[in-house]
């Protein structure tokens, strides 16, 4: 089958382009960037080989001698996204849990530049050149943290995690918002008011007492941060 691989590879460890011939007509990041503008513009499901390589102007089976399956286009995807993260070219000058709350806050940036990136990362793309950098940083950020490489390893694997659950999140409430033929604030105000009835049964003490105090200070940013914190406090 054209561009399936006879056994595993990785598309890292293979020159740029199949081949003998003339010089390489596109790079690696030119392919990726481009699928990187239709993942952008039209949703992940619109990226396709043929979409690519018409975005390139080549043609679609010369696109399999730079990348020979759409697993590996996806990697070239996640990384030139990876690239993203501005890291010092120095060791990390702060505290673990600063250094790491600025990596969360860039995660979470980039997903919302990209909102099709949670869909297509995978761990099998750790070993791209951005990730090897960008997991490097961490470790190096982490140096302060008394604890074994593998739970550092854990708290890199938790943060990303969590940010790609509360992005998601986001994303899911934006788009639930943009689908109602009211404003939002119109439908919580129903929704609470018949909370306010079924809390004001006595069926529900505890519920009464918690919304009595009224909701946890600060806007989504401020959660956000919150959330980060409470996740180093459990590594501390």
């Amino acid at each position: 089958m054209a561009g399936r691989a006879a056994e595993p590879e990785v598309i890292w460890a293979r020159p740029e382009r199949a081949g003998r011939g003339p010089k390489p007509a596109y790079s690696r990041a030119d392919i990726a960037a481009a699928a990187v503008r239709i993942a952008d513009a039209d949703g992940v499901d619109a990226v396709s080989m043929r979409r690519v390589a018409g975005e390139l102007g080549c043609g679609t089976m010369s696109l399999y001698n730079y990348v020979p399956r759409k697993e590996d286009l996806y990697e070239l995807m996640v990384d030139a996204v990876s690239g993203e993260y501005v890291l010092p070219a120095g060791p990390p000058g702060g505290d673990w849990r600063t250094e790491m709350m600025a990596v969360g806050r860039q995660t979470r940036e980039i997903m919302h530049r990209h909102p099709w990136l949670a869909r297509i990362m995978s761990t099998l793309y750790g070993y791209s050149p951005n990730a090897l950098r960008f997991l490097e940083h961490c470790l190096a950020a982490l140096d302060g943290l008394d604890a074994p490489s593998g739970t550092k390893m854990e708290l890199i694997g938790m943060l990303n995690g969590s940010v790609m659950t509360y992005v998601a999140n986001e994303f899911a409430m934006a788009e639930r918002a943009r689908a109602l033929p009211w404003s939002e604030e119109q439908e919580q105000a129903v929704r609470f008011a018949y909370l306010a009835g079924q809390v004001g049964s006595g069926a529900y003490p505890r519920l009464a007492a918690m919304l009595a105090e009224g909701p946890p200070p600060g806007d989504a940013d401020e959660v956000f941060e919150r959330m980060l914190n409470r996740l180093f406090d459990s590594f501390s």
